[in-house]
Formats: structure tokens, sequence, C-alpha cells
């Protein structure tokens, strides 16, 4: 990803998006109809119908990031059961996942150790 590691949580943002909105229209999409707070260290990902471009809203410090994907020959393995109005929570590593163009809630990766110990 070009831009830093989000220091909240990353939310994939159900339904379809226009992406003709910008980051006034996505940030009153974050909070009325998700009810979540935009100016937070969260990041809020927005994918089209075509599944072939995304948006993703972050606020860093002291104003909006507004990162635009658009892909060529290919689609986003995008979540088909989120409904409109709600958005699924993901790690970082599933974002990069699925900007990757990789089935990122099938993915089985090596899990990271909570203890260190030597054998």
């Amino acid at each position: 990803m070009m831009w830093g590691v989000p220091q909240g949580h990353v939310y994939l943002v159900g339904g379809v998006t226009d992406m003709r909105k910008s980051i006034d229209g996505l940030a009153l999409l974050v909070a009325e109809e998700l009810e979540l707070n935009p100016v937070c260290p969260n990041c809020f990902v927005f994918c089209n119908r075509g599944k072939d471009k995304l948006k993703i809203l972050q606020f860093d410090v002291n104003g909006f990031w507004l990162h635009y994907k658009r892909l060529e020959n290919s689609r986003f393995v995008w979540p088909r059961d989120v409904s409109d109005q709600t958005a699924v929570q993901v790690t970082v590593r599933q974002l990069r996942w699925l900007l990757d163009g990789l089935e990122w809630h099938k993915a089985i990766a090596h899990q990271p150790l909570s203890q260190r110990e030597v054998r």
C-alpha cells in the first residue's frame, strides 16, 4: 500500500458506491448510514457496481486522504453477503489481499505468534 498502516480499523462498506462521490460525500455516508465517525484513524473502503474501482477514505491527523484504485482487466473480490448500510471489519493484511486480487475471506495465512520461545 502506498499510505501508512492505519492506526484504527479497516471497514469494507457494503453495497455499491457511486464513485462520483468525493471526500465529503463518502464521509457523510460513513456518518449517516454506518453511524461511524469518519474523523478517526479508521479506513473505509468503497467499491463500485463493476467491482473494478475502489476508494479508501482515511483521516490522518488534520485532514482526509482519498485513495482510488482502478483495475484495467480484472475485478476485486468484494463481499457479496454485506448489505447496504453495513460494513465488514477486516485486517490490514486482508485489505492488502483484496487489493492484490486474492480471495481475502478464504485465505489462510501463517498466524502471528503471541509468545516467542527458543526451542
